[in-house]
């Protein structure tokens, strides 16, 4: 696995603030906010997606999941390889491994797992898998590029309220 240097360039400052605004578009359509987006290997935009996980009754439908699924139903395993998937927070477990399998091969994310995890607090009723996406890429074969976390503030701003208490910062920017 490759970890790319936690430079934030205007391109992918420009589609992680998009990947956010998706995820506000989530919540105002009754789901978790979650959005994320695929890219070709020049920055066009190919393809969106915002979790469902509520509205369509499907524990599976996180943003990313979403996007594989319509990406590999639209794009060339070439064109997947190409592709950079820009998240609103990182991809869990269940996600990074639908990552892997799709053949995209860099993910770029704003918020941490581990800062929604301190957003949002314990919540018995949602579980919990404690996996960053580095891990989980560095048990595959191929190689998967990760850059992240970026943009707290924005990224954060999205879950406000969400969770059940008003958004305490960690200290990031």
């Amino acid at each position: 696995m490759q970890t790319s240097p936690n430079k934030l360039t205007d391109l992918d400052r420009t589609h992680l603030l998009s990947a956010i605004e998706l995820a506000a578009r989530a919540r105002r359509n009754g789901n978790h906010p979650f959005g994320a987006l695929l890219t070709d290997s020049t920055g066009n935009v190919l393809l969106m997606a915002e979790n469902t996980v509520l509205t369509q009754r499907d524990l599976t439908g996180h943003a990313e999941i979403n996007l594989v699924r319509l990406a590999s139903r639209a794009l060339e395993p070439s064109q997947l390889v190409e592709a950079t998937m820009y998240t609103s927070t990182e991809p869990c477990a269940m996600c990074s491994g639908a990552v892997y399998w799709s053949g995209i091969r860099r993910v770029v994310y704003a918020l941490a797992a581990t800062e929604l995890n301190v957003l949002a607090g314990a919540d018995p009723r949602e579980p919990l898998l404690d996996l960053p996406c580095r891990r989980v890429f560095e048990a595959g074969g191929s190689t998967v590029e990760v850059s992240g976390p970026y943009l707290y503030q924005d990224a954060a701003a999205v879950h406000a309220g969400y969770w059940g208490e008003e958004l305490v910062a960690p200290g990031r920017t």
